[in-house]
C-alpha cells in the first residue's frame, strides 16, 4: 500500500536494510493508527466536550444538562479511537499478517460494543433523571422500566460479545438459549415477576411512590419511597425502612391511604361509654339550664313545643313519669355534641358528620362520634380529634351524666371508707 511503501522508503533511507524495513513496516504503520487514534480521543475529550458543555450551560432546557452530567458524552467519546483503530488497521498489516489484524480487530469491536453498551445505559439511565423528575410522571414505576431495558440490555451484550469471542454468530447464541429458557426463567425470575407486577401495579393505578399503604402481615405501614424492579421500599413512621417484593401487593392484599389524602376529610370514629345509671328524664331545671347553652337553646325549645303538642293532645297525664314523651339528659347531649361538631371549622360539613349510640354492653352505653376531619395531616388530624374529646369529657357533667370506667384502687379505698 502506498503508506507502507513511503515507510518502507524513508527506513530504507535512513540506512535500515529492506528485509528489516519490510519487518518494521506493519508495527510503525499500527503505531500512528495508534497515535491518531489517541489524539482523536483526546481531542474530543479536551476539546469538543468542553465546547458542548459550554453550550449545554447557555441553553434553558434542563433536560440536556441532566444527559451531559451523566457523562453520556463521555461514553460516546470513548468510542472514537476503537472506531479509527477497527477501520485502519487493515493498512497498517499486509495479507500475510491477516490473523494479527483479525486479533486486532476483534478486540477492537469487544471494546466498541461494551462502550456502546455503557453509551446507551447512560442515555437510559438520564432520560430516567428527566422524566422522574415531573409531575405527570412521578406515579410511574420508571425505575422498574429502567432496570429491566439495563438487564435487556446487558444480556444481549454479553451474548454479542461472546459470539465474537468465540467467532460465533450472535443470533445463533440467541436461538440456542431458548433450550435453555427453563433456566434463565428460573435464574431471573425475581425480575421477570417484579417487571409483570410493576405493570400491573402502573396499569390498575394501584401504587405509586408517596402513597401512604399499610401491609401489616409484612410488617409495613407507611409512605412509598421506592419502586424497582425487584423491591418496593416502605418509610415506615417509625422510620425504618420496610422492602416487599411487588409480586406481594399484587397476589396480597394491602391497605391504600392515597384515597383519603385525596377526598374531602380524614374519618374519625371513636366512642365514650356513659354509665348507664347516670341516665334519666329531664327536669324543669334541667331544661331550663339546656336553654342557656347556646347550641342547645333551639333544639330545647323546638322539642318541648313538639312534646307538650303531643301530649296535649293525646291527654297525657304528666304527673306520672313514663307517660307521654319526655326529654332525657342522654337525647339532648347527644344533640348537643352533633350541634357541637358542626360548628367547628376542622370539621368537613359535606361528609358524613353524626353521633351515635351503639349497642349497649357490660361497660356502658357507646357514644360514638363519626365526621371526618378536614386536617388529613397526621399531627393535626389528631390535635383535632384530642380537642374533641377532650371537651367532650370535660361537658359530660354538664348533663348530669357519668363516664363508665372500671373501678380503679382510689374507689376500691373510697368504698371501704378509707381516707385518702
Amino acid at each position: 500500500m502506498e503508506i507502507l511503501k513511503k515507510i518502507d522508503d524513508l527506513l530504507i533511507s535512513w540506512g535500515i536494510s529492506p528485509s528489516s524495513a519490510d519487518m518494521l513496516d506493519p508495527f510503525i504503520a499500527f503505531a500512528l493508527v495508534l497515535a491518531i487514534a489517541f489524539l482523536a480521543d483526546a481531542l474530543c475529550r479536551k476539546i469538543l466536550l468542553k465546547v458542548v458543555a459550554q453550550l449545554v450551560k447557555k441553553t434553558k432546557a434542563t433536560w440536556d444538562d441532566i444527559v451531559f452530567d451523566r457523562k453520556v458524552m463521555v461514553h460516546l467519546s470513548r468510542m472514537v479511537a476503537p472506531i479509527i483503530i477497527y477501520i485502519f488497521v487493515p493498512v497498517a498489516f499486509a495479507e500475510s499478517t491477516s490473523s494479527t489484524m483479525d486479533f486486532i480487530r476483534r478486540i477492537c469491536l469487544i471494546y466498541i460494543i461494551i462502550t456502546f453498551l455503557s453509551f446507551v445505559n447512560s442515555f437510559l439511565k438520564a432520560v430516567y433523571c428527566v422524566y422522574s423528575e415531573r409531575e405527570q410522571f412521578r406515579d410511574r414505576p420508571l425505575k422498574g422500566m429502567l432496570q429491566t431495558m439495563q438487564v435487556i440490555l446487558w444480556l444481549v451484550g454479553g451474548i454479542v460479545v461472546v459470539g465474537e469471542l468465540i467467532d460465533r454468530d450472535p443470533l445463533s447464541l440467541l436461538a440456542g438459549l431458548g433450550a435453555s429458557a427453563a433456566i434463565l426463567m428460573l435464574v431471573f425470575k425475581d425480575s421477570i415477576m417484579g417487571f409483570v407486577s410493576g405493570v400491573q401495579l402502573s396499569a390498575n393505578d394501584m401504587l405509586k411512590v408517596g402513597d401512604w399503604i399499610a401491609m401489616p402481615k409484612y410488617g409495613a405501614d407507611g409512605t412509598v419511597i421506592e419502586v424497582t424492579l425487584n423491591t418496593v421500599k416502605v418509610r415506615n413512621w417509625d422510620n425504618t425502612i420496610t422492602t416487599i417484593p411487588p409480586y406481594l401487593l399484587v397476589s396480597d392484599s394491602f391497605q391504600n391511604w392515597r384515597g383519603m389524602l385525596e377526598s374531602g376529610g380524614r374519618r374519625v370514629k371513636r366512642s365514650i361509654n356513659i354509665d348507664m345509671t347516670s341516665v334519666r328524664f329531664c327536669t324543669p331545671e334541667m331544661l331550663a339550664k339546656y336553654r342557656k347553652i347556646q347550641l342547645l337553646k333551639d333544639y330545647v325549645e323546638q322539642t318541648e313545643v313538639v312534646i307538650e303538642k303531643y301530649n296535649a293532645e293525646n291527654g297525657i297525664d304528666n304527673s306520672i313519669l313514663v307517660n307521654g314523651r319526655r326529654q332525657t339528659n342522654l337525647g339532648v347531649f347527644r344533640a348537643y355534641l352533633t350541634a357541637y361538631l358542626k360548628s367547628l371549622p376542622d370539621v368537613n360539613q359535606e361528609l358524613t358528620c353524626m353521633v351515635r349510640q351503639l349497642q349497649p354492653t357490660d361497660h356502658g352505653i357507646p357514644m360514638e362520634l363519626y365526621f371526618f376531619c378536614a386536617l388529613k395531616d397526621w399531627v393535626p388530624y389528631e390535635g383535632v380529634q384530642a380537642d374533641v374529646f377532650d371537651h367532650v369529657l370535660a361537658i359530660i357533667p354538664e348533663f348530669d351524666l357519668q363516664v363508665f370506667q372500671l373501678p380503679s384502687g382510689r374507689d376500691f379505698r373510697r368504698a371501704f371508707g378509707e381516707v385518702e
